[in-house]
Protein backbone atom coordinates (compact mmCIF):
# COMPACT_ATOMS: atom_id res chain seq x y z
CA UNK A 1 0.00 0.00 0.00
CA UNK A 2 1.08 3.37 -0.86
CA UNK A 3 1.27 6.74 1.93
CA UNK A 4 0.78 10.27 0.42
CA UNK A 5 1.59 12.68 3.93
CA UNK A 6 0.03 15.74 2.69
CA UNK A 7 1.11 18.38 5.57
CA UNK A 8 1.40 21.84 6.53
CA UNK A 9 3.85 23.71 8.48
CA UNK A 10 4.95 27.44 9.43
CA UNK A 11 7.77 27.16 12.25
CA UNK A 12 8.77 23.59 10.85
CA UNK A 13 7.94 21.04 14.07
CA UNK A 14 5.65 19.38 11.64
CA UNK A 15 8.17 18.92 9.09
CA UNK A 16 10.15 17.71 12.04
CA UNK A 17 8.08 14.97 12.95
CA UNK A 18 7.98 14.08 9.62
CA UNK A 19 11.55 13.80 8.43
CA UNK A 20 12.87 12.63 12.09
CA UNK A 21 10.09 10.33 13.22
CA UNK A 22 7.54 9.59 10.42
CA UNK A 23 8.94 8.73 7.44
CA UNK A 24 11.27 6.42 8.76
CA UNK A 25 8.31 4.44 10.66
CA UNK A 26 6.40 4.47 7.61
CA UNK A 27 8.87 3.19 5.52
CA UNK A 28 9.09 0.29 7.73
CA UNK A 29 6.19 -1.10 6.75
CA UNK A 30 4.48 0.46 3.53
CA UNK A 31 5.67 0.24 0.05
CA UNK A 32 6.11 3.25 -1.41
CA UNK A 33 5.65 6.67 0.77
CA UNK A 34 5.61 10.28 -0.34
CA UNK A 35 4.86 13.62 0.53
CA UNK A 36 3.70 17.04 -0.09
CA UNK A 37 3.75 20.31 1.88
CA UNK A 38 -0.06 21.56 1.29
CA UNK A 39 0.95 24.76 -0.55
CA UNK A 40 2.45 22.92 -3.12
CA UNK A 41 -0.77 20.59 -3.47
CA UNK A 42 -2.08 19.50 -6.92
CA UNK A 43 -6.04 18.78 -7.68
CA UNK A 44 -4.30 15.41 -8.47
CA UNK A 45 -2.71 14.57 -6.00
CA UNK A 46 -5.92 13.48 -4.13
CA UNK A 47 -6.24 10.86 -7.22
CA UNK A 48 -3.73 8.67 -5.51
CA UNK A 49 -4.96 4.80 -4.34
CA UNK A 50 -2.92 5.66 -1.14
CA UNK A 51 -3.48 5.90 2.50
CA UNK A 52 -3.53 9.31 2.91
CA UNK A 53 -1.76 10.88 6.27
CA UNK A 54 -2.80 14.49 7.03
CA UNK A 55 -0.33 16.65 9.25
CA UNK A 56 -1.69 19.28 10.90
CA UNK A 57 -0.50 21.99 13.96
CA UNK A 58 -2.87 23.96 15.32
CA UNK A 59 -2.73 27.83 15.24
CA UNK A 60 -3.60 29.87 18.69
CA UNK A 61 -6.95 30.05 19.55
CA UNK A 62 -7.99 26.62 17.69
CA UNK A 63 -6.93 28.64 13.75
CA UNK A 64 -5.55 26.21 10.94
CA UNK A 65 -2.35 26.38 10.10
CA UNK A 66 -1.63 29.25 7.20
CA UNK A 67 -1.44 26.66 4.42
CA UNK A 68 -4.17 24.48 5.16
CA UNK A 69 -6.35 28.09 5.85
CA UNK A 70 -5.37 29.26 2.59
CA UNK A 71 -6.34 25.87 0.84
CA UNK A 72 -9.41 24.98 3.25
CA UNK A 73 -12.38 26.01 0.87
CA UNK A 74 -10.86 24.09 -2.08
CA UNK A 75 -10.45 21.14 0.12
CA UNK A 76 -14.58 21.25 1.43
CA UNK A 77 -15.15 20.46 -2.13
CA UNK A 78 -13.34 17.59 -2.46
CA UNK A 79 -14.91 14.23 -3.07
CA UNK A 80 -13.07 11.88 -0.36
CA UNK A 81 -15.51 8.87 -1.16
CA UNK A 82 -13.21 5.34 -0.74
CA UNK A 83 -10.32 7.19 0.23
CA UNK A 84 -8.71 6.20 3.70
CA UNK A 85 -7.28 9.01 6.01
CA UNK A 86 -5.00 9.03 9.16
CA UNK A 87 -4.38 12.14 10.66
CA UNK A 88 -1.69 13.71 12.88
CA UNK A 89 -1.35 17.06 14.47
CA UNK A 90 0.91 19.50 16.86
CA UNK A 91 -0.68 21.46 19.76
CA UNK A 92 0.12 22.74 22.93
CA UNK A 93 -2.00 21.00 25.52
CA UNK A 94 -0.41 23.55 28.55
CA UNK A 95 -0.59 26.76 26.48
CA UNK A 96 -3.72 26.23 24.10
CA UNK A 97 -5.38 23.38 26.32
CA UNK A 98 -8.84 24.69 25.70
CA UNK A 99 -7.88 24.31 21.12
CA UNK A 100 -5.50 20.96 21.79
CA UNK A 101 -4.88 20.18 18.17
CA UNK A 102 -8.27 21.29 17.09
CA UNK A 103 -6.52 21.21 13.47
CA UNK A 104 -6.95 17.45 13.83
CA UNK A 105 -11.12 18.05 14.41
CA UNK A 106 -11.75 20.79 11.63
CA UNK A 107 -9.85 18.89 8.59
CA UNK A 108 -11.92 15.35 10.45
CA UNK A 109 -15.03 16.86 10.29
CA UNK A 110 -14.77 17.79 5.86
CA UNK A 111 -13.39 14.22 5.53
CA UNK A 112 -16.24 12.30 6.60
CA UNK A 113 -18.97 14.41 5.36
CA UNK A 114 -17.01 14.33 2.12
CA UNK A 115 -17.46 10.40 2.10
CA UNK A 116 -13.67 9.50 3.62
CA UNK A 117 -13.10 7.18 5.73
CA UNK A 118 -10.51 7.86 8.78
CA UNK A 119 -8.46 5.35 10.81
CA UNK A 120 -5.27 5.91 13.30
CA UNK A 121 -7.82 6.91 16.26
CA UNK A 122 -5.77 7.90 19.61
CA UNK A 123 -6.32 7.31 23.11
CA UNK A 124 -6.67 11.05 24.90
CA UNK A 125 -5.52 9.36 28.36
CA UNK A 126 -2.30 10.13 28.15
CA UNK A 127 -2.69 14.02 27.69
CA UNK A 128 -4.11 17.16 29.96
CA UNK A 129 -6.68 19.54 27.85
CA UNK A 130 -9.24 20.90 28.83
CA UNK A 131 -11.68 21.17 25.51
CA UNK A 132 -10.60 19.93 21.75
CA UNK A 133 -12.31 19.74 18.26
CA UNK A 134 -10.42 16.45 17.57
CA UNK A 135 -12.73 14.36 20.13
CA UNK A 136 -13.97 11.13 18.05
CA UNK A 137 -15.50 10.47 20.96
CA UNK A 138 -14.95 11.07 24.96
CA UNK A 139 -11.71 8.67 24.69
CA UNK A 140 -10.18 9.15 21.71
CA UNK A 141 -8.61 11.96 18.68
CA UNK A 142 -9.27 11.43 15.80
CA UNK A 143 -5.82 10.90 15.22
CA UNK A 144 -1.96 10.96 16.66
CA UNK A 145 -1.86 14.22 18.90
CA UNK A 146 1.76 15.63 19.18
CA UNK A 147 2.89 18.03 21.57
CA UNK A 148 6.25 19.08 20.56
CA UNK A 149 6.20 22.17 23.18
CA UNK A 150 5.83 19.94 26.28
CA UNK A 151 6.07 16.56 25.40
CA UNK A 152 8.69 16.40 23.12
CA UNK A 153 10.36 13.48 24.79
CA UNK A 154 7.33 11.08 24.02
CA UNK A 155 7.47 11.87 20.06
CA UNK A 156 9.01 9.06 19.12
CA UNK A 157 7.10 6.66 20.91
CA UNK A 158 3.68 8.17 19.91
CA UNK A 159 4.63 8.14 16.45
CA UNK A 160 5.87 4.41 16.04
CA UNK A 161 2.89 2.96 18.31
CA UNK A 162 0.86 5.11 15.34
CA UNK A 163 2.26 4.03 12.40
CA UNK A 164 1.87 0.51 14.04
CA UNK A 165 -1.34 0.98 14.65
CA UNK A 166 -2.33 2.24 10.51
CA UNK A 167 -0.79 -0.48 9.50
CA UNK A 168 -2.18 -3.01 11.80
CA UNK A 169 -5.44 -1.67 10.86
CA UNK A 170 -4.27 -1.66 6.97
CA UNK A 171 -3.19 -5.11 7.11
CA UNK A 172 -5.37 -7.06 9.93
CA UNK A 173 -3.45 -10.20 11.34
CA UNK A 174 0.05 -10.07 9.73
Amino acid sequence: MNVKIIYGSDTGNTDYVIETYMLNELEIHFNHVSHVNIYNIQENDWDDKALFIIGIPTWYDGELQSDWDTYFEEFKQLNFKGKTFAIFGLGDQIGYGEYFVDGIGILAEVILNNGGNIIGLWPTDQYEFSASKALADANHFYGLAIDEDNEDDQTYDRVKSWVELLYNTCFPGT
